[in-house]
């Protein structure tokens, strides 16, 4: 992915602080050269100031940023998190009026255009949560294998779910009036559990001076009045509103917050509040807890991130590689608030698979649940909890404390790296008994199931003096993924080249393993659907994949695309072994066909190397298709 480097490289010079100015405007190519002013973009003068400010040497955030490395050491070990959606609005159950509510139901309040006294009168004075146990929670996340926790203490819908005297709109205004974040914390201490709060100190649906009520017509609120955007370069005039909130609210309520000694703070959707303002609490925040991780919502701009890690989409399926430390976020269904509505419950393999995908990659998953508003986890969760915890005690260690692992992408699953020592994590069991490690050359000390607990030694042979051979059972020892350990002697000469597979199942090729060739490209979030790239607009951009395969095979080729609209068609060339294989393809729709799958051909390949290529030919519309993936299955 050569033409992202630039991009990349400024988000972890960003973490470099000592060397950032330098390296930057030492580069000599024109994707790091757009990076010499980072504010060249920025459209408020004031925005610009602030980012100046800190970046100058000496700043206090630089001098913050210097022991990032140290502060980020448990995060960077613990790769595996709860994330805990819940407040006044779980009562709701995403439903309103006795008829099911759509979307996040965490969002009800602005998803029903709630006025607030009828917020108050149907949520807050009714919420009394007798079933709430923060041992019970904490000892849920405990035993899913979880290292730390992250709690609402404050969501969108501005309500504080502790005792705030800094700005008392909080948990004493419902019958309940016990402090559920203290017991959380407490808990957390005693079942030896990382903890944290996601504050959301941009968008207040409550406080008439912040962002986010875009919905409100009596005229007082900022964001309605900005007609529901939140470009503040067209609305300088209420700035100083946002300055109010963030000074009456947000930051007192910080301050709060940090005197509950947490370990990590979360934050999120900073677009509503200009960069100056979101800043300025980033500094308050560090005078009371220098030590405390943030995540990387809080200030951001383009590709700069001004936290400790960086964070993806919501809802993630797939993963790219960061060169920094980062986190994705799944939620067991499709809300993170609770909602008794869906039914969209993902099994237990879903998230050990997104584990096993965010280890190979150097990052963390934070699994949401929702409560719900009596205080106790939904048991659809409690079961999706006990089979990903099932599997993590035994294979626990192929996660925790793991690196990114800089073996090839291999067809059948995962790996991970810990010292001398790799785990191959299998998803695709080999029928034939024989695993093989593509592009690794070195001597083995040993080779076991992670699972056999008297650690059976697993025969290995190298093969053409690139590949490992592991001699497995024929049984897979899980149903999802099925753990080889790998102690390494010495260090491995790697090859990257992906091996294709030519009888042990599919070969599935991830547009987000490609090299990307040409400029312009940029990547989806990596939800399901959007694993793709897209900005594909030239026939100068193609992608391609390098791989090898060992033995000669027949295979069925095909491609898997999305559109960005209803209105772009086109042609692009699928091209094996310098034979070109034209693929014609049609707009999909976000309704009806999200995800297309064509069929491309059938090609015999012989042993060797072979570069796989996406090139484009015409298109009408903006671009050419978005593509997820290309597989390649033999043909028996």
């Amino acid at each position: 992915m050569k033409n992202f480097s630039g991009l990349f490289l400024v988000t972890a010079l960003l973490l470099n602080v000592q060397t950032m100015f330098a390296q930057v405007k030492s580069a000599t190519t024109n994707e790091y050269e757009e990076f010499d002013d980072p504010t060249k973009a920025l459209k408020l003068q004031s925005d610009k100031d602030a980012v100046n400010k800190v970046l100058e040497k000496g700043s206090w955030w630089r001098k913050s940023m210097a022991n990032s490395k140290e502060r980020m050491r448990w995060y960077d070990d613990a790769r595996f998190g709860m994330f805990v959606h819940w407040g006044v609005y779980s009562l709701a159950g995403g439903e309103w009026e006795g008829k099911p509510v759509g979307g996040y139901a965490e969002q009800i309040l602005r998803t029903k255009k709630i006025p607030q006294d009828v917020y108050r009168k149907e949520l807050i004075d009714k919420f009394n949560p007798l079933k709430f146990n923060a041992d019970e929670w904490m000892k849920a996340a405990k035993d899913a294998g979880m290292k730390y926790m992250i709690i609402t203490a404050k969501h969108h819908d501005g309500f504080a779910m502790w005792p705030s005297d800094a700005y008392p709109y909080d948990i004493r205004l419902t019958p309940f009036k016990r402090d559920p974040m203290r017991e959380l914390r407490d808990a957390a201490k005693k079942h030896g559990i990382k903890f944290g709060f996601y504050y959301s100190h941009a968008n207040d649906w409550e406080h008439i001076d912040a962002s986010g009520r875009d919905w409100d017509v009596s005229g007082k609120y900022v964001q309605a009045l900005t007609k529901g955007t939140t470009d503040w370069n067209n609305y300088p005039q209420y700035i100083s509103r946002l300055a109010k909130y963030v000074d009456e609210k947000a930051i007192p309520q910080l301050k709060e917050l940090a005197k509950y000694n947490p370990d990590i703070f979360w934050f999120d959707t900073n677009q509503h509040l200009p960069i100056s303002e979101n800043l300025r609490i980033l500094e308050n925040l560090r005078q009371v807890a220098p030590d405390v991780v943030v995540n990387g919502r809080l200030v951001t701009f383009g590709e700069m991130n001004f936290g400790d890690y960086f964070n993806t989409t919501d809802k993630p399926a797939f993963f790219r590689p960061q060169n920094q430390s980062w986190e994705g976020l799944p939620t067991t269904n499709e809300s993170y608030g609770y909602s008794k509505f869906d039914m969209r419950m993902k099994p237990a393999s879903h998230f050990i698979g997104l584990l096993a995908g965010a280890a190979s990659k150097g990052g963390n998953i934070l699994m949401n649940i929702g409560p719900m508003g009596n205080g106790a986890i939904d048991e659809r969760d409690k079961t999706i909890l006990k089979g990903v915890g099932d599997w993590m005690k035994i294979n626990g260690e192929a996660i925790y404390g793991t690196k990114a692992s800089p073996l090839a992408t291999q067809i059948w699953g995962e790996t991970t790296k810990k010292g001398n020592t790799y785990y191959l994590l299998v998803k695709q069991w080999p029928k034939d008994g024989k695993l093989a490690l593509g592009g690794y050359r070195g001597a083995i000390e040993k080779a076991y199931l992670l699972s056999d607990k008297a650690q059976k030694p697993l025969q290995t042979t190298q093969l053409n003096n690139q590949d490992l051979i592991i001699t497995v059972p024929k049984k897979a020892p899980d149903t999802s993924y099925s753990v080889i350990v790998l102690k390494a002697k010495i260090q491995p000469q790697i090859d990257k080249q992906i091996l294709l597979s030519a009888k042990n199942g599919t070969n599935t090729l991830q547009v987000f393993d490609a090299d990307t060739i040409g400029q312009g490209f940029s990547y989806g979030g990596g939800k399901l659907h959007q694993q793709f790239v897209k900005n594909w607009k030239s026939k100068g951009q193609s992608l391609q994949w390098k791989t090898r395969l060992n033995e000669p095979a027949k295979f069925n080729i095909t491609l898997s695309y999305n559109t960005a609209s209803e209105n772009e068609s086109g042609k692009v060339f699928v091209i094996i072994a310098n034979q070109k294989f034209p693929v014609a393809y049609q707009p999909t729709t976000s309704k009806q066909r999200v995800e297309m799958t064509l069929q491309v051909g059938t090609i015999q390949l012989p042993a060797g190397k072979h570069l796989i290529k996406l090139e484009g030919d015409s298109f009408a519309g903006k671009q050419f298709l978005q593509p997820l993936n290309i597989t390649l299955k033999p043909i028996d």
